[in-house]
């Protein structure tokens, strides 16, 4: 009697490691393969020439000074949440609440200029602003990790849900300073005197936003790979048993590490009420703090690959507005592009970290 024995046609195993060279080599084949299936779903649903298509993603983005300034700014916003989120994870701690804290720190922001507009002198009003913003953000990150330190709650269920709560309580204060009355928003706020407005550098608005943001990044580099704090947050997110037994306080570490994300994330909400929109709204952030995981992630939390990944993300993002302009379709077809690109971006990942392993077949027979 015959028996047989099939083996798999291919496996797939984890990669020890990968050259850089690689790794640039797989990403750059997605991005292609990406453009084709994107260029051939063009033809196929528009009868458009893929390639005017395409231009126009360039033309959305660098098409003019005031677009390429836009570009950074919105490239520099989506890169200071993602360096905030950036400790969270490297802790193995999932912070789904970037979106929540950002808003919850524009807030702050928000009601300083509003409160104390007229009050102190315009320097003074900023750095107030500062604080608030970063007692606000780092207020909002530090909730969650109490709970999760002392109670080892779910902390991706707690920071979601922190989203929701900082949205209602900024529609409250919304409500209570709207202008005009009935409204339902409190409009640009200090129009007038500019207060609590940062300052143009070289004569624009947003360079001082951007420099801000650079700066952090360099910060949140160092402090991550080589202080002790950042040494700290790497073996929790490695092992908390091995933290704890090598004399680690997890539970400080955990706390002292939210507090800093949400700081940051205040920050950010600091930056698009003092520097970029100058009033506050329940969808200020635009959902920016779930995109900046996957700007994050995408970088493997280093805060210098996350420039190049901000810039793709925002890239994307305002480059297919264009298309809907441009060509008369809705703006649902230029996400359906910026999806496809997306998603080779994301899976070609796995190549990255995995390989498939081709199986010679073999015939065992046994009597």
């Amino acid at each position: 009697m015959k028996n047989k024995q099939h083996m798999p046609l291919f496996h797939v195993a984890k990669r020890a490691s990968i050259k850089w060279y690689y790794a640039f080599l797989i990403r750059a084949a997605a991005i292609l393969l990406a453009l084709v299936a994107a260029g051939i779903i063009t033809t196929v649903l528009t009868g458009l020439n893929p390639f005017k298509v395409f231009g126009a993603l360039f033309t959305g983005a660098f098409g003019s000074k005031r677009k390429l300034w836009v570009l950074l700014r919105d490239i520099a916003v989506m890169l200071c949440i993602a360096i905030a989120l950036t400790p969270a994870y490297k802790m193995r701690f999932w912070n789904i609440g970037g979106e929540g804290q950002v808003l919850i720190g524009a807030l702050a922001a928000a009601l300083t200029m509003i409160l104390l507009g007229n009050v102190v002198p315009h320097a003074v009003l900023i750095l107030i602003m500062t604080a608030a913003s970063v007692l606000a953000g780092a207020v909002w990150g530090v909730i969650p990790a109490l709970f999760k330190a002392k109670w080892n709650t779910n902390e991706t269920l707690f920071t979601l849900m922190m989203n929701y709560v900082a949205t209602q309580i900024t529609a409250f204060f919304i409500i209570i300073f709207e202008v005009p009355k009935g409204a339902g928003q409190i409009g640009i706020i200090n129009q007038s005197t500019n207060a609590g407005w940062f300052p143009a550098l070289f004569g624009n608005q947003y360079l001082l936003t951007i420099l801000i943001v650079l700066i952090l990044t360099v910060m949140i580099f160092f402090y991550l790979k080589y202080s002790k704090h950042g040494y700290e947050i790497s073996v929790v997110g490695e092992s908390e048993r091995t933290a704890r037994y090598i004399g680690i306080k997890v539970e400080r570490v955990i706390i002292r590490t939210m507090a800093l994300s949400g700081a940051i994330c205040g920050i950010a909400g600091l930056l698009l009420v003092g520097g970029i929109n100058h009033t506050i709204t329940t969808s200020l952030v635009g959902g920016r703090g779930f995109t900046a995981v996957m700007v994050a992630w995408l970088a493997k939390f280093n805060p210098f690959t996350m420039i190049a990944t901000s810039f793709l993300i925002v890239f994307m993002q305002n480059g297919a507005g264009e298309i809907s302009t441009a060509f008369g379709l809705n703006k649902a077809f230029s996400d359906i592009i910026t999806g496809i690109i997306l998603f080779f971006i994301i899976a070609c990942e796995f190549f990255i970290n995995y390989r498939i392993v081709w199986n010679r077949r073999e015939r065992k027979e046994e009597m």
